[in-house]
């Protein structure tokens, strides 16, 4: 393989390692947020127990996160350094403040938390956490602010063979920002919530001591992963119809969309001959993509090869149509886990509002298994926005091939994808032991060491 498709394998290996992380982290402090809240305003200790519990695993999960996310920042300036050259004017601007601003209030104030049980009071404690969670979301919305650019470029100039920055708060008021960044944290929500939900219902079914706080972090992480879920699909809907507007292209392949068609249907199954673009079996609803687009049953949705005409008279020769069947299949894996994790949700409120979960071993079963569908649906949900962009790094701006850099050879990025996959798979063992380890203990085992500092 060239160095380009070497490249692109390692950033994307990266990038979907780094990513099992975030979401958990994103959403798993402002649920100990709430928590604590709940702890200090109400003053039942099996709260300050659940948020002992729960901080344990979300700080292992939190210093995994950072581990697999600095060696991204390296990759731009070495195995993307083009890429770097062409918009680093505008992309290093809310990843400088990402860094200088929102980690740096994230990692502080958690250090203050680590180490603060017991040395200021309860409520200041609480807001420290709280002071958590906004940093890591802001984290989040800062680095979400560059990667719109690369799917909508706003607020920039061509010069010198550059896009330099002309205007930042037209950056920062992207209208892709702002139905991409309510998707991401909508999501994290999910994870974090089946995640809780998932390894309570393993006490339960195991009978573990302290049942009682299993039982009410179940319920807790029902309601909040079910809110998520919800969140999840219509903000998703929103985010569907704003892509029709600026990536048609990248939605026709999601639906392996040849033609233009009005009123379009959406496809249940489609086996497609992607080499000549056209169907060889289809099953649509009539009118569903032209609903999903403009929320009526009419409507025109324009094809791939109606597209590709269109961007060949736009940008000049060239390929535009990215790769249809992970497009295809990656975006409908990530809307079936979205759907089904509602499902589970909605049966796993219905038997906690009725008592009568723990009666039903199914049912706690299932809820385990589910803390991995969060995971399935942000990892393909990632390999979706960023492979159906293709063949742009920055949509009409710079295509993947000119953003390589041509000075690393194809050996050097052999010998590194190979050296950070086989350690980021090396970590992610350690990590799952770990988080096993202590999500086995139960809250007695679990609890203690926060209280002294040995959280870290």
């Amino acid at each position: 393989m060239d160095a380009l498709t070497l490249a692109r394998l390692q950033f994307g290996i990266v990038t979907v390692y780094h990513f099992f992380f975030v979401p958990l982290t994103l959403g798993l402090s402002v649920l100990l947020a709430i928590m604590e809240t709940k702890y200090v305003t109400s003053g039942d200790e099996s709260y300050k127990a659940m948020v002992k519990f729960w901080g344990k695993l979300f700080l292992i999960n939190f210093a995994m996160g950072v581990a697999t996310g600095i060696v991204q920042e390296f990759q731009f300036g070495m195995n993307w350094s083009q890429y770097s050259r062409f918009m680093g004017d505008i992309f290093g601007a809310p990843l400088a403040i990402e860094a200088l601003l929102a980690f740096y209030m994230e990692s502080t104030f958690l250090g203050v938390w680590i180490f603060g049980w017991d040395k200021i009071s309860p409520r200041l404690h609480a807001t420290v956490m709280w002071l958590v969670a906004i940093g890591s979301n802001l984290s989040a919305l800062w680095i979400l602010a560059a990667n719109s650019f690369m799917q909508q470029p706003v607020g920039y100039a061509l010069r010198n063979g550059r896009a330099e920055m002309t205007d930042f708060f037209a950056i920062l008021t992207n209208g892709h920002l702002w139905v991409q960044w309510p998707h991401v944290f909508a999501s994290a929500v999910t994870t974090a919530g089946f995640f809780v939900a998932g390894i309570s219902a393993w006490h339960l079914l195991k009978g573990s001591p302290r049942a009682d706080i299993f039982r009410r972090s179940f319920r807790w992480g029902t309601v909040y992963g079910l809110i998520g879920t919800a969140a999840v699909i219509l903000v998703g809907h929103a985010q569907a119809q704003y892509m029709f507007k600026i990536q048609p292209m990248k939605m026709a392949a999601a639906e392996a969309l040849w033609q233009t068609e009005n009123p379009a249907g959406m496809s249940l199954f489609t086996i497609g001959n992607e080499k000549e673009r056209r169907d060889v079996f289809a099953i649509r609803i009539p009118g569903a993509l032209s609903f999903l687009a403009y929320n009526r049953f009419s409507g025109e949705v324009k094809g791939i090869n109606n597209l590709q005409e269109e961007y060949v008279q736009k940008y000049g020769p060239g390929e535009y149509v990215p790769p249809v069947a992970i497009s295809y299949w990656t975006f409908r894996i990530m809307v079936g886990a979205g759907f089904l994790m509602l499902l589970l949700g909605l049966l796993s409120l219905r038997a906690s509002m009725k008592g009568t979960f723990e009666e039903s071993p199914r049912l706690m079963r299932w809820m385990f298994w589910a803390l991995f569908l969060p995971y399935i649906a942000n990892s393909t949900g990632w390999i979706f926005t960023e492979m159906a962009r293709q063949p742009w790094i920055v949509f009409g701006l710079q295509k993947v091939a000119d953003g390589v850099s041509n000075t690393v050879g194809a050996g050097s990025v052999a010998f590194s994808l190979i050296t950070f996959t086989l350690l980021y798979a090396i970590l992610i063992v350690f990590d799952v032991k770990l988080l096993t380890k202590y999500a086995k203990a139960g809250i007695t085992e679990a609890a203690e060491p926060a209280a002294t500092g040995e959280m870290a």
